[in-house]
Order: C-alpha cells, then sequence, then structure tokens
C-alpha cells in the first residue's frame, strides 16, 4: 500500500483549505472571546446583584410573637 504510486493534489485545493482552515480558526477565535465575555458580565450581575439583595441574611418576620403577660 505504501509503495503505490502517489497522487498529486491541485494547487487550488490547498489554497482552498487554507483558507477555509483560517476562516475556521477567526470563527472559533469569535466564540471563545464571545462566551468569555458574557461569562464575565454574569460573573459581575450576579457579584452586583449578591451585594444589593444579600440573599445570605434571613429576612425579617412577617408576624409578632404572642405577647403574654398583660
Amino acid at each position: 500500500m505504501m509503495e503505490g504510486r502517489t497522487l498529486v493534489v491541485p494547487p487550488e485545493v490547498t489554497a482552498e483549505a487554507v483558507r477555509r482552515g483560517a476562516r475556521l480558526l477567526r470563527w472559533h477565535r469569535t466564540a471563545r472571546r464571545v462566551m468569555w465575555t458574557l461569562l464575565c458580565a454574569g460573573v459581575v450581575a450576579f457579584t452586583v446583584w449578591a451585594a444589593l439583595a444579600h440573599p445570605w441574611v434571613e429576612p425579617p418576620s412577617e408576624t409578632t410573637p404572642p405577647v403574654t403577660g398583660w
């Protein structure tokens, strides 16, 4: 199989492969930047919300305890 004749690739096929590869790399780079931007925006939004809402604090009681001993 290795000793068989070699196939010649037309030059336009190589140029097309390089062009498509470059486009694919640009697409992946852009997608990665968008995802990192969205992740950072989400972290900032969560941090601001947590700083303002204090979700770890128990809310105040809605009812008062019964008064006894009057």
